[in-house]
Order: structure tokens, then C-alpha cells, then sequence
């Protein structure tokens, strides 16, 4: 008889056991939605999960993420962060300044991580010490790095006098952009011309109108789209003969001249630890925005010297990376 009802226990106690393992908690759903696309960005991505995984979380093992990409088409971003929002994601990873403001506008309750260039002038958040709200990232301030930019250029390449700026028109703050960076060059003695892309036929023709109108070397001017388009931008450099300087070292890896910024791939590993901190149960509006602290500066001799531009000494001296 005990016999019996030991088996009987244990019997009852194994039909329990598929619904104890249906009943263990979901994995948190992260939602990511990125301005750029899968191929191009897939550094930053590898960045963001080392950021995440530094915190415990990996993928498929207990977090999981759902990945939304514009290729560089912003108008789709809207549309792309109403579907995370569907897929009810516990936070959101915002990667740029576009993918930061799509994701603002979809919700003013899920937890939102961003990278992005000033994320108070564009109204993200209200201060970077105390964001407020469902908001907080990482800023990068590119687009205040313009001085430093001109006056990098204008030591490698001291004749130069017209400077070309590379902008895209359809970025949300190009104007904001473009006013900081004229002021920025004649601050230097230095005459600015405004060229305009958002797809390669554009910048195929920017490059072209470069010689018409006498500019002597280029800024390119941050953007997703001009990101991922970093070969054709150094091959086209390349080919007019048009020195430029770059907002990210991954252009002078590609065969860019010269490049002066921050580390974007820390950018996005420090979103990825931000995130992991809000799965945990911070809340955004209580994590200070993270300011860059380190600035990259790299040069390419080869592709100076392949422009006829000799690297003064005391440049290379002050890089953070001199590629042979």
C-alpha cells in the first residue's frame, strides 16, 4: 500500500513538471533600432553586446532582441519604433540621433537608450546630469568638435582656405549643424561651402561640384548614412584628391585621410551597459547621460602621401594612431 501511494505521489509530482517549466519568467525582450544598416554597423552592434555582456546578459541565453534597421532611410523609422512597441520590449536602444528621435516620439513610458550627438540641443533629454523622463544614452558631441576639425585640417593642409562641409540634408539637426560649422571655420580664417548628400548619386555629384567651386579639402560632417558609406567617401576623396577630415577612425581604416572624434564603438558598449543597468531595474531619468572623455585622433600617411601632403611632425606626435 505505501508502495502505491509513493508511486502515485511521484506520478502526480512528474505531470507537474511541464508546467513548472512553462511557468518560469520570460526573458526581457530588448528592442533595437538602428538609423544605419545590419552590415555597416555591425561593429557598433558587436560594441553594444560586449556592453551588455560585461552585465550578465547575453542573447538568447536571457535577454532577447529584436532588431529593427532603416538603412539609412529615416522616414521608416517611425514605423519601425511602433513595431518594437508591438513586439512589447522592455527597453529600447536607440542608435543615432534620428533612431533616438523616432523612439522618443513613440513612447513616453519604455525605457529608451540612445547615441547621440547633442542630445539636450535636440531636445531629448532636459539636462545630461538629469535627463528626466524615459530617456538617457550616450552623447558623442561631434557636432561641437567643428573648430578642432577646421583647424586639424587647415595644419595638414595649411594652403587650403575654402573648406567644403559634407552635411545630410535629412538628418533632424542639419541646419543647427551647418550654422556651427560656419561659425566654427571663419572663426579660423577659414571660408565654409555647404555640399549636400543622402544617397550615392549625391554624393557622386558633391564630389564633382567640389572642383567647380575651388574647395581645397572636406569636412564630413557625422551622419548614419555617411557612415556607412565610409569606402566609397575615402575612394571618392581619393580619386578627386579632395583632403578630408572624418568624425570616426573606422573612415581611416577604410583609406581616409585623417580622422578626429570620439570612440564610437565605446559609445555603444557603454549604451549596451546602460541598458543592462535598466534591466536590472534602473531608472533612466536617474542615469546621467555619458560625455566622452577620450578623443581619437588618427592620420593615414599612406593616403597623404598618395595627395602629395606631407604630415607635419608634430601632428603625428599628437596621434592617438599613425597608420604607415
Amino acid at each position: 500500500m505505501m508502495r502505491r501511494r509513493a508511486f502515485i505521489t511521484l506520478l502526480g509530482s512528474a505531470a507537474t513538471w511541464p508546467l513548472v517549466a512553462r511557468a518560469q519568467p520570460a526573458m526581457p525582450v530588448i528592442g533595437f533600432l538602428q538609423s544605419g544598416s545590419p552590415g555597416a554597423t555591425a561593429h557598433t552592434r558587436a560594441a553594444f553586446h560586449d556592453g551588455l555582456r560585461e552585465a550578465g546578459y547575453v542573447e538568447s541565453q536571457n535577454i532577447v532582441i529584436v532588431y529593427r534597421y532603416a538603412d539609412s532611410q529615416y522616414d521608416r523609422l517611425p514605423a519601425l519604433a511602433a513595431d518594437l512597441i508591438r513586439n512589447n520590449v522592455t527597453a529600447i536602444f536607440a542608435g543615432g540621433p534620428p533612431a533616438a528621435q523616432a523612439a522618443k516620439a513613440a513612447t513616453e513610458t519604455i525605457p529608451i537608450v540612445f547615441t547621440s550627438t547633442d542630445p539636450v540641443k535636440s531636445g531629448l533629454v532636459t539636462s545630461l546630469n538629469r535627463p528626466g523622463g524615459n530617456l538617457t544614452g550616450v552623447a558623442f558631441f561631434v557636432l561641437t568638435l567643428g573648430a578642432k576639425q577646421f583647424g586639424l585640417l587647415h595644419e595638414l593642409v595649411p594652403k587650403a582656405v575654402t573648406i567644403g562641409m559634407l552635411v545630410n540634408p535629412k538628418l533632424p539637426d542639419t541646419a543647427a549643424t551647418v550654422a556651427d560649422g560656419q561659425a566654427a571655420a571663419r572663426a579660423g580664417g577659414l571660408e565654409p561651402q555647404i555640399l549636400h548628400a543622402s544617397n550615392d548619386s549625391e554624393l557622386e555629384a558633391a564630389f564633382a561640384d567640389m572642383k567647380k567651386r575651388r574647395i581645397d579639402a572636406l569636412v564630413v560632417v557625422s551622419d548614419i548614412f555617411f557612415d556607412s558609406r565610409r569606402d566609397k567617401l575615402a575612394a571618392l576623396a581619393a580619386r578627386h584628391a579632395i583632403p578630408a577630415i572624418y568624425p570616426w577612425r573606422d573612415y581611416v581604416m577604410a583609406g581616409g585621410l585623417i580622422s578626429y572624434g570620439t570612440s564610437i564603438t565605446d559609445g555603444y558598449r557603454q549604451a549596451g551597459n546602460y541598458v543592462a543597468r535598466i534591466l536590472k531595474g534602473a531608472q533612466p531619468s536617474d542615469l546621467p547621460v555619458v560625455q566622452p572623455t577620450k578623443f581619437e585622433l588618427v592620420i593615414n600617411l599612406q593616403a597623404a602621401k598618395a595627395l602629395g601632403l606631407t604630415v607635419p611632425l608634430s601632428l603625428q606626435a599628437a596621434a592617438d594612431e599613425v597608420i604607415e
